[in-house]
């Protein structure tokens, strides 16, 4: 046996397959050589082998986030952090003591803030006057809300048409408010604002992912690549080794470039490719665009995304058809529906087709997605964080309460056989995965034992959680060499200081993390 490059050694290993539980492995070249307790590791040892026993730590296979948006997310947390508001009084209040000069952004804002009343500039100009541009993203990344400053630097003074669901709210007279419905009317604004320097932008960039690696995981699946993606991802890897594994989707806007997207998949570097195309079929149910079978209370969330859902079926088959997976944002029941009988008609592929989020859907649509080999992908803190188990939140009051009894059905998914792949959503949500592991088990946010779950009958077991960021996340992405820990396997290995799979959930979330493994180098060291 070739001598190894590392050995690591802990009390517990958890392989994620049937068999012994190992105290030691190897690695070589990137890949695990072998496994076995501490004694065996003698025979592995070479002259330049670097040997950690990590005592009573745990090692995992290396975690995967299955959605994020690193390089929207670097350009959307831009200014102010907006996610602790919870009044508009706690929005004016952070708004005066960041006024300066020029632009105020913020980002994270959630909309339960107006509780319920209608979205608009009211509270920015109470708090900052109205000559100052104000853009301010709304939690979900599907709105903003923008000062009057703003929509006069943007032209804007009136409705607009847009090719997607998008639309600048107006007033019974027909002025805007301020709000901006989805990516096409958010970008009006979005496109005038300051640039950052490329400089700046890479800086970001490998700030993020060093973070991400700090706390345990080894790769992320990149919902986009747009703007600058390409570039940044060159730029760091000259630079070394990215301490985040990436496979990326670009999006799929109504009227795409639909033979660019193909040429994309022959993008990739030594820890990033380009793999899949990521399409919308509906927005959000707080913003009202999502795509439901009955109208929401306030008789939204009617319509698709695209304005013609057989030019995305078309799309999307068009782009299967050349063997690329096809990723699908779906909130609604409607939109989570004709997006399956979408994927039955598709070629079956290496790397299955997936739906994103799944937030409220009938019992019909569940057994589906074993069915027709579809992953289902879910953000378990989009639960925790943005509603309540007393249905008191704005997404639950828009839905009522039968459909919102029917939502985030982690658990049903899995008991019927689905594929389930688990992440945060960054910048939507927090990236730390040993929250979103605790979230998915105690449906409530970490750290937080006198808040009431979410219809915690939804819950998955510690084991389910861990392989929907192992064994479920290499599944969805069609590596039989991933995600579990054995001879020949990838070198991607978590280590925490507590066992996720029998620590307090709660605790689990503070677990230290001393280490993170990716090809078989060291990505962060605790």
């Amino acid at each position: 046996m070739t001598a190894a490059d590392l050995i690591l050694m802990a009390d517990r290993i958890h392989t994620m397959v049937p068999g012994p539980r190992p105290t030691a492995l190897a690695v070589a070249g990137g890949r695990i050589t072998a496994i076995g307790d501490r004694a065996d590791a003698r025979a592995w040892r070479g002259p330049a082998t670097e040997v950690l026993d990590l005592g009573a730590a745990t090692v995992t296979p290396g975690l995967v986030d299955g959605h994020a948006h690193p390089v929207t997310g670097i350009g959307m947390t831009r200014g102010v952090d907006l996610s602790t508001v919870r009044t508009l009084n706690d929005l004016k209040l952070i708004l005066k003591a960041a006024r300066g000069t020029g632009w105020l952004e913020g980002w994270g804002l959630d909309p339960n803030a107006f509780a319920g009343a209608p979205i608009t500039f009211a509270p920015l100009v109470e708090a900052v006057g109205p000559d100052v541009p104000v853009f301010l993203s709304l939690f979900d990344a599907h709105s903003a809300l923008v000062s009057p400053r703003a929509l006069e630097l943007a032209g804007i003074a009136g409705p607009r048409e847009f090719c997607s669901g998008a639309s600048v709210v107006c007033d019974g007279g027909g002025r805007p408010t301020g709000h901006l419905l989805e990516l096409e009317a958010v970008e009006l604004v979005r496109e005038i604002l300051p640039v950052d320097a490329f400089a700046e932008r890479v800086a970001r960039l490998r700030d993020l992912l060093a973070r991400m690696a700090a706390t345990g995981l080894t790769g992320a699946n990149a919902m986009d690549f747009e703007e600058d993606s390409l570039e940044l991802f060159r730029a760091l890897e000259a630079d070394g080794e990215l301490p985040v594994r990436w496979r990326c989707a670009p999006f799929v806007m109504p009227g795409a470039s639909l033979p660019h997207v193909v040429e994309q998949q022959r993008l990739r570097g030594r820890r990033w490719r380009v793999e899949g195309a990521k399409f919308m079929i509906d927005g959000t149910v707080d913003g009202g665009t999502a795509w439901l079978d009955e109208p929401d209370t306030h008789g939204e969330s009617t319509a698709c995304f695209w304005p013609d859902p057989a030019e995305y079926a078309a799309a999307a088959g068009h782009l299967a058809g050349h063997g690329v997976p096809i990723v699908t944002h779906a909130i609604g029941d409607a939109g989570i529906r004709y997006v399956l009988d979408t994927f039955e008609r598709l070629p079956r592929m290496r790397v299955p087709h997936r739906i994103e989020h799944l937030e409220t859907m009938p019992g019909d649509l569940i057994g589906r997605f074993a069915e027709l080999n579809v992953t289902a992908s879910m953000q378990p803190t989009h639960c925790t964080h943005y509603t309540r188990a007393d249905h008191s939140d704005n997404w639950s009051r828009r839905l009522g309460k039968v459909r919102a009894d029917r939502a985030f059905r982690a658990r049903d998914l899995r008991d019927r056989g689905a594929r389930l792949a688990l992440g945060s959503d960054w910048p939507i949500a927090p990236f730390d995965p040993r929250g979103i592991l605790a979230a998915a088990r105690l449906r409530r946010p970490a750290g937080s034992p006198a808040t009431s779950p979410v219809l915690p009958e939804q819950a998955l077991t510690a084991r389910m959680a861990l392989e929907g960021y192992t064994t479920q996340a290499a599944a969805a992405a069609g590596l039989p060499d991933s995600g579990r820990i054995a001879p020949g396997f990838r070198a991607d290995l978590s280590v925490f200081g507590l066992d996720p799979l029998a620590a307090d959930p709660d605790e689990f979330a503070e677990s230290p993390v001393p280490l993170t493994v990716v090809g078989g180098t060291v990505a962060h060291r605790g």
